[in-house]
This record gives C-alpha cells, structure tokens and sequence, in this order.
C-alpha cells in the first residue's frame, strides 16, 4: 500500500448504514468473502471454486480490498459469502452500492438485479439455516454510457482510478410480514411542523408515531403532520435534529428529523441571495469529491468523514459540495448531526467526451444556446444512457430525500453529459421542490434562475448585467506538493502550483480579499473552493491526500470566510 490515510489500519464498516432507518435486526455483512474474475458473463454454479478473498464494501481496485487488480469492461467480478440465518424468517437484503451492474443471487436462486454504481438498492427474501450470497458484478466505466463521474482508466490530472464492485455496505434486517419499507419527511418552518410519510410493502396506513418524548400518536391515513413545540431550527451553527420512532405491527424503525428550509431572496440591500430558514446566507464551502487513496471510494471507517467534515467547519465553511458522487449515507447523517450544508451533484455519465467542446469551447467563449439540440457535441446521442441518467436521478433524489443537510442539487458539471437541461431541471423538481437546483454548474448556461460559474486562474468579477442568483461554484484550485504524501512523486496537477505553503496561503489569501468578498458585497451568493484534499495527481487540496498534513492556513479561511458570512447578514 504506497499511501495510506490515518485510518488505514483501522478499518471499520460496522456502523448502521442508514440512519434514518434504524432497525433492531440489523446485522453487517461486510468483511472477507471469496472472489474471482472471469471473462464474460456468469452463473453460479454449484461448487465454484474462487480467486482467494476480498474485503467488502471495498472495490476491487483499492488496497484496502486486499486484491487491487482492475476489472477490464468484458470481465465479470464474482464475490460470495455464506451467513447463518432465521430458518423460515422474512429479511431484507441491502447493498449500498455496487459498481456497476450487479446480480445478486441467493441460494442458487436469482434475488435481483441493479443498474448504476451510486444507488441503494434492497430486495426482500426469506432466510434459510445455512445462506449462501453471491454477487456478479460487470463495469465498463469509460468505456459504457452510464454514470460513472471522475472515473477514466486511463487516469491523470482530474481524472482518476477507477473502481468495480461492491463499496458500500451490504447487510441485512429480518422483518415481519407487514413492515415499514420507506419514510418521506418534508419540514415546514412556516408551521413549525413537519410531514411524515410512512410506506409499507403491504399499503397499510396505520401506524404509531412516537415522538422523541416518548409520547405515541395514533396515525390512520399513512402520514402525520407533527407540530414541534418551541421550535428550533437546524443551521450549520445550531444543527439541531428531532429524532422519532415509527411502530407499525411488529415492526419499528428509528429517524430523525430537522426544521430547515432553503430557498432564494434578497439581501436587505436588495442583492439576491440564498436564504437558510428565511434569513440571507451566504454559503461558502469546498469541493468534496470523497476520495480515499486506501479505500478510493470507500474510507476505512466512520472517522474518516468526521475529519474531512470537521476539518472544514475549523476553516470557517460551512458547505461541502458533494462532486460527481453519491456517499454513503453515514457522510450525509454527520453533516446532519455536525451541521454542514451539502451540495450534491448528480453523478454524470455519456459517451466520449468531445475535448473541445466540453473543455476549449468555453474557455474561449464558445457557448451552446440549445442542448436539446447538441446530443452529438456533449456526447449524448445515446437514448439508452440519457434514460438512465434520468433514473439515476430519480433514485439519487428519492434515496437522499430525507436529509436535513441538503440544500442544492447539480445536475450537470462543466457539460460532462449534459443534455435537456431544462426538461431535467423541470423533472427534478418535481421530484424535490424543496431545495435549491444548479442546473448547469460551470459552463454552457441554460437559462436557469442559478448563474453557476467556474473560474479558475484568471480573475473573477461579478457579471454586471445578470440579475440572476450568482454562485461561483467552483474557483482557487492552488496546488502544492507534499513530498512523501502524494499518490504520484513525478506530476503534479493544480491550477496555480506552488512550491513553498508560506507563498501559497499567502497566495489564497489576496485572492480571497481582492476578488472572493469583493463580489459578495456585489451579491455573489455562494463560493465553492477547490477543493478538500488532494486526489492522486491533483495537490490543490487544504489538505493531503493521506490527510496526514494540512497545507492551508486555517486562519486564512477562517476570517475571510467570517467576513463573507457577516457581508451577507451583519446580524
């Protein structure tokens, strides 16, 4: 293992993967199961032999799986273990994630089957003595059409290692016949309540709401509307969360609530800018795309994500955008408790990138009026990969839905993808009116009531004539390399590549003074800096990519994050 994080030798994915659905009968799946790759599709068969072991949820690529092997596009990945079960009992089987198309069976049998690599998926099953599991999993990442984000086999620059398999959790939970399958929760801060959908697999509306007084409710149309007594409202510095209980039959699950809500307005000087429960609110943040140089998708236990969070609230942000990735939700749950907003991206995918349009063309001011009508330029002819894409949606919208962190969702970054923005700004909220949308994050502008920009190097200066809601949602990207603490000693990607951190912070800090909090006073609504840590040849994070070293000055960020935040509301 040439780079390892401060958590390397501590793995640890034993923590309720769902938080917002905590079941008693919770029980872990992870940890070694036998693998094997084969060409082609595949079958289990009785009496397979396999390759050796694999630590699950890590992808076959990652040290921390214990194989670090790629998968090559007509390969096929096949892990299994056994478990003991409830002889005759009703559970349900849930994997986190699984890159890409994966077929799970179960005693000989076909249980299910799930396309898409960021998505949760689960089906219901009845346990037997002794259990075999077997997952077969195929991934053409570059080479097929689905979501797949920064993922390239051939990496480099911002383009990075790919990775195949099973990388979140997979577990299981034993149920009864009638039992409680999904929770919808919508805060209203104008009546201090909040709306609770309870979904079961049989359609059965009744069920007990116990509030986190213990005081149980009565509930007969498959829903409540709970009104919260001296309300507080969740904001990054007061996160506060409600918790509850829901009872159905012999079922009982635990989650969690919080009164927030975002939406657009006016500075008290009349500039736009994002409101956080109806107050002006300036988000600052960074761009988190959640690599792990052990674990590249997965870290190696909850800390992990309490570090990174934590790391950023010290530095005065109070945002994280979420790039091109869907976590787990435990990232999403300490947001929640910790309070950090999310932004989250909607993970992209597409043909071939065509270099020029998607990456020269805009930079020299050649722009796209119309992408309904541009599938071939951003690599979207590909009727099959847009539908997906717009299931991919769905599923990421519909899996995320309850968390109170979330604030904004991007659909499309700098044109990887991009098609119908319109159509798909329209579809999400429809799915989610309740948050913030960024259709077209960075380049080839659609019209949006979001004017999302990206710039690095070259100064920034607020757009004079635009009266929409501006967001610089990405910018900075300075670069310094850490000898001893980089993926690669021989390149070095960044924007701006210093060789000193003295110069460096000295560097961040003028562009902060001069451009950043001048354009906020201008009405600039939030500003996404690159990014968190380093990620293999990219160095242009606050932090290593091992998270071992902190290059940035945190007092830098500190204050002139403090004084974005007090342009916005003085109060």
């Amino acid at each position: 293992m040439a780079l390892k994080t401060i958590w390397s030798d501590n793995v640890d994915t034993t923590a309720y993967p769902r938080p917002q659905m905590v079941r008693g009968s919770y029980e872990n799946l992870d940890g070694l199961w036998d693998y094997k790759i084969v060409a082609g599709e595949y079958s289990p068969k009785a009496n397979d032999s396999y390759d050796g072991k694999i630590r699950v949820p890590f992808a076959l690529e990652s040290p921390l799986s214990g194989v670090e092997r790629s998968l090559d596009a007509f390969e096929t990945l096949v892990v299994r273990r056994t478990f003991k079960g409830r002889d005759g009992d009703k559970f349900l089987l849930h994997i986190g994630a699984a890159d890409f198309f994966c077929i799970v069976w179960l005693n000989g049998k076909e249980l299910t089957r799930h396309v898409g690599g960021y998505t949760s998926f689960c089906a219901e099953a009845v346990a037997q003595e002794d259990n075999e599991l077997v997952c077969v999993i195929r991934d053409p990442s570059d080479e097929g059409v689905g979501a797949r984000g920064k993922q390239r086999r051939k990496n480099g620059g911002i383009w990075y290692t790919p990775q195949s398999g099973i990388w979140q959790s997979v577990w299981l939970e034993y149920v009864p016949d009638t039992y409680i399958s999904g929770l919808r929760i919508t805060p209203d801060i104008k009546t201090d309540s909040v709306n609770i959908k309870v979904f079961t697999n049989t359609g059965t509306k009744n069920f007990v709401f116990i509030d986190e007084d213990g005081k149980p409710v009565d509930c007969h149309d498959g829903e409540i509307t709970y009104k919260v007594e001296n309300a507080q409202y969740w904001t990054p510095e007061t996160p506060k969360l409600y918790h509850f209980e829901i009872m159905l039959d012999g079922d009982r699950v635990k989650s969690y609530f919080a009164l927030r809500e975002f939406a657009m307005g006016k500075r008290a000087d009349g500039k736009p800018c994002f409101l956080l429960n109806g107050k002006p609110y300036f988000m600052t943040g960074l761009l988190d795309q959640g690599y792990w140089p052990d674990g590249i998708y997965t870290p190696a236990n909850d800390e992990a994500y309490v570090y990174d969070i934590r790391l950023a609230k010290q530095m005065g942000f109070n945002t994280l955008r979420k790039h091109i990735k869907v976590e787990s939700m435990r990232f999403y749950y300490h947001c929640d408790r910790l309070g950090m907003i999310v932004w989250q991206d909607i993970v992209n995918g597409g043909g071939k990138y065509n270099n020029f349009w998607i990456m020269v063309a805009p930079t020299i001011g050649i722009g796209i009026k119309d992408d309904e009508r541009s599938y071939r330029r951003l690599a979207r002819e590909d009727e099959t990969g847009r539908k997906l894409f717009v299931r991919e949606m769905k599923e990421t919208v519909e899996q995320l839905y309850n968390c109170p962190c979330i604030a904004l969702w991007t659909i499309f970054n700098e044109a990887w993808g991009q098609f119908d923005s319109r159509q798909m700004t329209e579809k999400l909220l429809e799915l989610d009116s309740t948050r913030l949308v960024d259709s077209t994050s960075g380049w080839y502008d659609q019209g949006a009531p979001i004017r999302s920009i990206h710039r690095y190097i070259l100064p920034f200066r607020m757009p004079k004539k635009d009266k929409r809601h501006v967001v610089l949602s990405e910018y900075g990207g300075y670069s310094m390399k850490v000898t001893g603490h980089v993926f690669n000693e021989k390149k070095t990607f960044g924007y701006l590549v210093y060789n000193d951190g003295a110069k460096m912070n000295a560097a961040i800090e003028k562009l902060l003074r001069k451009q950043i909090i001048p354009a906020v006073k201008k009405g600039l609504c939030a500003a996404i800096y690159t990014q968190l840590s380093d990620v293999e040849n990219e160095q242009n994070g606050l932090v290593t990519y091992d998270r071992k070293v902190v290059k940035a000055d945190a007092s830098v960020f500190a204050v002139a994050n403090s004084l974005m935040c007090s342009e916005v509301d003085p109060e």
